[in-house]
Order: structure tokens, then C-alpha cells, then sequence
């Protein structure tokens, strides 16, 4: 054994042969390097190394523990000849054999005669020699592979040399195959807790449109993410009224889904015990002026129609402006006064317009107009000049939108309240 020198095969590890020279070890064993270095998979990882290496070298053992910093212990991660221990088998660093002397010195430890060795702990009766060696990533320990034979003295100086350049080498592979599991969680824990927020923002919107004699009302919403910060919603009101909500959070994401949320439990905790739009919004600023982050706000219309007298008066809080169709034509409705929610204390005016047979009004976010294509925007006129058709309709709206970009898809969250009388 000892006259016999390393080389590296065609698949990437070391095979007992005739002595070769270093020259050519070393270009072999960047070979197997780069093998080891592109398994991502760490149990994948694990299992080849230790099945490879036993193969290579006739070992009848080929183990690897990870090391666990929190609690300070060796985990039994791949096995390789062992009747003794099974995956997840522990042992405490410094307290345990070999592997637990080499955690805690970090230096490889070489048994020629493991009967004579006072770290040994007796696995496979047959074992006659052993090594461990530390895996070191940096100066952090990643873990321990450790090797066994059948024979005396079976690692010579030159297989110890090769096996700890090797090692070297796993060492980096599992460290990063461990961070790319972490990443690879960590992005699936927050895919599944976007998806959770959706589900639950998505509750938050009506189920189905409101019965209003006299009336049609619809509502879509469409997050350019997950969740989003826009959001409608149709609050019954007493004596047959209904109000109409269109809100716009400012920004995106998980931060403006939480706003419009607690935004949305406390207007619809205002509109039932306050009948005028402009005093809901003005209530309603006043508790969100204290509650709101700096920087961040809501635009917001806030309507009330009542069937009975076929009007619907609404106050704006910053927002787009409506737009109204009837014989005279279509055009945008202006509000007096109404600076977006939760910026500073302010009043809101109120406007009522009537609302014949035939008569349709649409309230929308930025989503809307400003999806662009080519730096182009979707803009209030094409807006118009599509509700002023027959059939259009709060879907129709976001299937020309959607046409306009090309199919890129929303910028921004897009919502749309179409009423038609």
C-alpha cells in the first residue's frame, strides 16, 4: 500500500494505480473539484462524495457529519459502509471519537492502527485504519468526512494530501449547497406567505355585485404582485343606499396590502354611522393622519347612491376623477376640495350628479391610465372613448388595457367600479 501513489479517473475521484506525476493528480483533482462544486443539492452532494470516494479508495467506510453550530453537535449526513450509525445519528463536538476530537481541534486526525488510537470508538469490527478530516469553509466548520479500511496503514502521506485537498473542496460545495437550501426556503416561505396574503386580500373584496334596483354595479382588481394596495368594495348602507369605494395605497406589495387593510376596516366602520361622503373621509383622514407611516397615504373616492332618487354623491380624497357618461356626453367629474388620506388634516367637498336610465359612471385606479407600451400611456382619453361604448364594462375596461400593453402585463394595480343606470 504504501508504494502506491494517487491518481484521479475519468469520473472525477481517486483510484489506486501506478505513481504518477503531481502534475497530473493536481489537474485531475481540479477536475473532480469542479464536479463536487456544481451539485447544488446537498443530499445529492453528500451521497456521491462519500459513495465515490469509498469506491476510489476501497475504504470500507466513507462518512460525512455536518456540523449544527446551535447546539454544537455533528449531525450524520451521508454513510457509506456503516452498520453502526444511521443518517442523523449525533454526537456532541470534543466529546465523542474522532469525529469529535477533529470538530473540536480542527485539524485532521490519522489513525494507522486504530486498536492503538485513543480517540478510535469501534464501529465494523474489520476496521484497522481510520482518518478524519476537518471541512473547513474559511474558518467556519462545515463538518468532518471521515474514511476507514479494512487494512494497516492504508492512507499513505500522498492519499492523506490528496484526500485533504479534497476535502477542501466539499467543504465549499457544502457550505454552499446549505446557503442555496436556506435561499431556496427562504423563497418559498415567502411565495407561500405572499400566497397566504393574497388569499386573504382577495377575501377583503366583495364576492358579488350588489343587488341595486334601477342599477348594475360591478368591481375587478388586479395586484401587479401578489397583493397589492388598491382595492373596491360596496358597504350597504340604511334605507336602500349603497356607498362605493375605489382606493389606491401608496406603493405596492405586502406594505400597502396591510394599509389598505386597516384602512378598509375603518371606513366601513364610519360609512354606517355617517351618511355624507365628505364627513366619512374627513373622520376617517383624521385616524389614519395618526396612524400612517411617513410618506405613505391613500387616494380614495367614497360615493353614496341612492336608487330612489337616482343620484350619487361622492367626495375625492386626491384621486382620479370619475368619469361620467350620459346624454351629454362623456366627461370627468372635478371635486372643490381633498388632499389624499393620512398626509394632514383637511376638509373633503362633496358633488351629486343625477343619474338617468342609460347613464354610466366609472371609478378607477392609476393602474388604469398609466399602463403604458412603449412609453406610451393608456391615458383618460382612450379611457373615455371606451366607456362611451354599449357594452363596455368594468371587464371590458381591463381587456382593452391589457390589449394596449401588448400583453406586458400591469405595472400597477389596476381596479375598476363601473355603475350603469
Amino acid at each position: 500500500m504504501a508504494a502506491s501513489s494517487i491518481v484521479i479517473s475519468n469520473e472525477g475521484f481517486v483510484e489506486r494505480g501506478p505513481r504518477v506525476h503531481q502534475v497530473e493528480d493536481l489537474l485531475r483533482l481540479q477536475k473532480a473539484a469542479q464536479k463536487i462544486t456544481s451539485i447544488l443539492d446537498l443530499d445529492e452532494l453528500i451521497d456521491k462524495v462519500v459513495n465515490d470516494v469509498a469506491r476510489s479508495f476501497g475504504c470500507l467506510e466513507a462518512n460525512i457529519y455536518l456540523h449544527e453550530e446551535t447546539p454544537g453537535e455533528m449531525v450524520l449526513a451521508g454513510v457509506h459502509g456503516c452498520t453502526c450509525n444511521d443518517k442523523g445519528t449525533r454526537l456532541i463536538v470534543g466529546e465523542r471519537g474522532m469525529v469529535g476530537y477533529v470538530a473540536r481541534t480542527r485539524q485532521m486526525r490519522y489513525a494507522p492502527d486504530v486498536s492503538k488510537d485513543e480517540y478510535y470508538v469501534a464501529c465494523e469490527p474489520s476496521t484497522r485504519s481510520e482518518v478524519a478530516i476537518p471541512l473547513l469553509a474559511g474558518r467556519e466548520l462545515v463538518g468532518v468526512f471521515t474514511a476507514s479500511h479494512t487494512e494497516l496503514d492504508a492512507f499513505p502521506p500522498e492519499q492523506l494530501r490528496l484526500l485533504q485537498a479534497l476535502c477542501s473542496h466539499v467543504a465549499v460545495a457544502v457550505h454552499n449547497a446549505r446557503a442555496f437550501a436556506h435561499e431556496r426556503q427562504e423563497r418559498e416561505r415567502l411565495s407561500s406567505e405572499a400566497s397566504e396574503a393574497r388569499t386573504i386580500q382577495q377575501a377583503l373584496l366583495p364576492k358579488s355585485s350588489p343587488y341595486i334596483p334601477g342599477f348594475q354595479v360591478s368591481g375587478v382588481s388586479v395586484p401587479a404582485g401578489m397583493v397589492g394596495g388598491d382595492w373596491f368594495d360596496f358597504i350597504d348602507l340604511e334605507d336602500g343606499r349603497w356607498g362605493l369605494v375605489l382606493a389606491d395605497v401608496a406603493g405596492k406589495g405586502t406594505a400597502a396590502a396591510l394599509l389598505m387593510s386597516g384602512t378598509r376596516g375603518m371606513l366601513r366602520s364610519l360609512a354606517g354611522a355617517h351618511c355624507c361622503p365628505g364627513e366619512v373621509l374627513t373622520r376617517l383622514n383624521r385616524l389614519l393622519a395618526d396612524d400612517f407611516p411617513s410618506g405613505r397615504f391613500v387616494t380614495m373616492l367614497y360615493a353614496v347612491l341612492d336608487p330612489r332618487r337616482r343620484t350619487l354623491t361622492f367626495a375625492s380624497a386626491g384621486h382620479l376623477r370619475p368619469l361620467l357618461v350620459d346624454d351629454a356626453g362623456a366627461r370627468f367629474l372635478d371635486s372643490d376640495e381633498g388632499m389624499p388620506l393620512g398626509l394632514a388634516l383637511g376638509g373633503f367637498s362633496e358633488k351629486t350628479v343625477h343619474l338617468p336610465p342609460g347613464s354610466r359612471v366609472v371609478f378607477y385606479s392609476d393602474g388604469i391610465t398609466e399602463a403604458e407600451e412603449s412609453g406610451e400611456e393608456y391615458g383618460a382619453d382612450r379611457l373615455r372613448e371606451h366607456v362611451q361604448q354599449p357594452e363596455a364594462s368594468a371587464e371590458s375596461i381591463l381587456q382593452d388595457v391589457r390589449r394596449f400593453v401588448n400583453g406586458s402585463g400591469f405595472r400597477d394595480d389596476a381596479t375598476v367600479i363601473f355603475l350603469r343606470a
